[in-house]
C-alpha cells in the first residue's frame, strides 16, 4: 500500500496512520480529573491532528473528523467551558501551521453546534488575531489553513456587531488582498476560495454600514464616519477586480439564504448609491441583476416584508445610475407591470401592500425613463398607471444607509418561495416570462431536470474538490433561472454527520 506522509514530510505506512487514529480514540476517551490532565489530554490531540494533516494534501476532512471526535468525547462534553478557554487562548498565541489548522477546524465546528461561541471569541479579541492571521497566511503554498481562518471571521462578524476599535484594525492592503484572492483565482465557481472570500467582503461591508450610524472619534479628538474600505477599494481600483462583482451576482441569483441575500443586497444599494461606483458592473451583468430583482420580487411571499423593501430600495438607484438609465431600456414594461403587482391591487396572489412598500413603489416609479408618455404630467400618468393616490408629502423622496444597514435575519432562515414547491438549492430553472409577470404566478409549472451549479465550497461540504480545467464563464447567463420552490428551513443541519457516516467523494 502506498506510504503516507506525516506533517514533517516523514513517510508513515497505512498500519502507522490506522495507529494514529487509534491514539486520538484514546485520547479523547481517557478520563480526566482535572485541568492538568486535560491540558495534557488537548495537547495530545493537537499533536496527533497535526501529524494527520499531512495525510491527504488539499483535504480538510482529517482535521474536521478529529475535530468531531473530541467534541463527541466525554473530555468535551463534561469540560465544555474550560476546553473553549484553552482553544481561545491557542487561537491566540499559537504559530504552528498545522496546530492553528485543528483549532480553527474545531473552533468552526464547535459554532455551528452552539453560535454562542463566535460573539465569546469578539470578547477575547480573537477579531484582531484573525486580521493578523488571515494576512500572514495568504502566500502560503497550503491555502487550507487561511480558508479557515477566513471561514471564522465571517461566522465571528455575521452573529455579532464589531466594535469601531477592531474594524480601524482592517487596512487596505488586507481589503486588497481579499480581492485579489478573487481575481488571482480560476473563475470556476467550484473554487474554494471563492465561496469564503465573497463572504468575508460581505460581512465587512455591513459592519461598515452599521458603524456609519455611529461617527468615530479621531486621533485629534474631532467625529468622523468610519471609512468603507469595501466601497473605497471598488472606487478606486473597480476596474481590477470586476471578478467579484460577477461573482456577487451569480450568488444572489442562487442563493435562499436570507442573511445573505441581504448582504448581497446592502453591498449593491452602496455601489448604486455612490457616484464612483455607478459603472463598476458591466451592463449585460446590471441586466442580469434586474432579471434576478423582477424574479425575487414577484417570487417573495407576503410575510417577507423587509427583504422586498430592501430589494425595492436597491431597484430605484440600480434603474436610475447606472447604465439601464441609458436607452435601449431593459424590460420597461416588465418593471412597470411588476410595481402595480406589488401594490397588491392586480391579482389575488398578493396582499395590500403596507405603506412602505407603496412609498419604494412610487419611488421606483418615478425613474425617468419609466414615466408614461413625454407630455408634461407624465409623472401623474405613471402614478395613476401604478394605482398610487399618495400626496406629495408622502413621497419617499431618500432612503438613508442606516434603513438597509438595519435589515437583518437570523443566519441559517432560508427564504420561501410564493408558491412552495419542491426543488434543490441551485437548481436552475426558467425564468418568469412577460406574461407570468403581468398575471402573477397561477399554476405550477414541472420543473425541467438540469444540472446543478455551486457557488463554491462552504464549511459544510469538507471534500477536497479541486478547480476542473473546464470552460470559464465570465458572465452569468443572460436569463437567470428562478430560485428553487421549497419550503422555509429555520436552519442548516450540522456540517459533519455526512462525512461520519459517508464521506464525500
Amino acid at each position: 500500500m502506498m506510504a503516507m506522509a506525516d506533517v514533517e514530510g516523514i513517510p508513515f505506512s497505512s498500519e502507522e496512520e490506522e495507529q494514529l487514529w487509534t491514539d486520538i480514540d484514546t485520547c479523547v476517551s481517557s478520563p480526566c480529573d482535572d485541568h492538568e490532565s486535560i491540558d495534557d489530554a488537548l495537547r495530545t490531540w493537537l499533536e496527533l491532528t497535526a501529524r494527520l494533516r499531512g495525510r491527504l494534501s488539499g483535504s480538510q476532512e482529517d482535521s474536521i473528523l478529529c475535530a468531531q471526535m473530541l467534541i463527541n468525547s466525554r473530555l468535551f462534553q463534561q469540560n465544555q467551558e474550560y476546553v473553549r478557554t484553552q482553544l481561545i487562548h491557542s487561537l491566540l498565541q499559537e504559530d504552528d501551521v498545522p496546530s492553528l489548522h485543528a483549532i480553527t477546524s474545531l473552533l468552526l465546528l464547535d459554532g455551528h453546534y452552539d453560535e454562542a461561541i463566535f460573539p465569546r471569541m469578539i470578547e477575547e479579541s480573537c477579531f484582531p488575531r484573525l486580521v493578523e492571521l488571515i494576512a500572514a497566511r495568504q502566500d502560503d503554498e497550503d491555502p487550507r489553513l487561511h480558508r479557515f481562518l477566513l471561514q471564522l471571521m465571517y461566522e465571528m462578524s455575521r452573529v455579532e456587531r464589531l466594535r469601531p476599535e477592531e474594524l480601524v484594525l482592517v487596512d487596505d492592503d488586507f481589503i486588497h488582498s481579499l480581492f485579489g484572492i478573487i481575481e488571482g483565482v480560476s473563475n470556476d465557481v467550484h473554487d474554494p476560495y471563492h465561496y469564503p472570500t465573497i463572504r468575508v467582503l460581505l460581512v465587512m461591508n455591513e459592519q461598515y454600514m452599521l458603524a456609519s450610524t455611529e461617527p468615530v472619534e479621531g486621533p485629534d479628538g474631532t467625529q468622523a464616519p468610519l471609512t468603507n474600505r469595501i466601497v473605497k477599494c471598488l472606487s478606486l481600483h473597480g476596474p481590477s477586480f470586476r471578478t467579484f462583482g460577477e461573482n456577487i451576482i451569480l450568488l444572489l441569483n442562487r442563493e435562499t439564504e436570507t442573511s445573505l441575500q441581504l448582504l448581497i443586497l446592502k453591498l449593491l444599494y452602496l455601489l448604486f448609491t455612490t457616484k464612483a461606483t455607478y459603472e463598476y458592473f458591466y451592463t449585460n451583468d446590471l441586466r442580469v441583476l434586474l432579471d434576478v430583482i423582477i424574479r425575487n420580487l414577484m417570487d417573495l411571499p407576503d410575510e417577507r416584508i423587509s427583504l422586498r423593501h430592501t430589494y425595492l430600495r436597491v431597484l430605484y438607484p440600480l434603474l436610475a445610475h447606472t447604465q439601464l438609465c441609458h436607452p435601449p431600456h431593459y424590460k420597461q414594461d416588465e418593471i412597470l407591470k411588476v410595481l402595480k403587482i406589488l401594490r397588491g391591487s392586480l391579482n389575488a396572489h398578493f396582499a395590500p401592500a403596507d405603506d412602505t412598500t407603496v412609498r419604494l413603489v412610487d419611488r421606483v416609479a418615478k425613474v425617468k425613463w419609466l414615466e408614461v408618455g413625454n407630455m408634461d404630467g407624465a409623472s401623474e400618468v405613471a402614478r395613476k398607471f401604478l394605482g398610487i393616490s399618495l400626496s406629495p408629502t408622502q413621497y419617499a423622496s431618500s432612503i438613508s444607509v442606516g434603513d438597509v444597514a438595519g435589515v437583518m435575519e437570523k443566519p441559517g432562515v432560508q427564504t420561501p418561495s410564493r408558491n412552495g414547491g419542491g426543488g434543490a438549492r441551485g437548481q436552475d430553472v426558467p425564468s418568469p416570462t412577460q406574461d407570468e409577470v403581468s398575471k402573477t404566478v397561477k399554476a405550477k409549472k414541472p420543473l425541467p431536470v438540469v444540472p446543478k451549479h455551486r457557488h463554491g465550497v462552504p464549511f459544510k461540504d469538507l471534500a477536497n474538490r479541486p478547480a476542473t480545467n473546464g470552460e470559464v464563464k465570465k458572465v452569468p447567463p443572460k436569463a437567470p433561472p428562478p430560485r428553487r420552490r421549497g419550503k422555509m428551513k429555520v436552519a442548516e443541519p450540522p456540517p459533519i454527520e455526512t462525512i461520519t457516516e459517508t464521506p464525500p467523494e
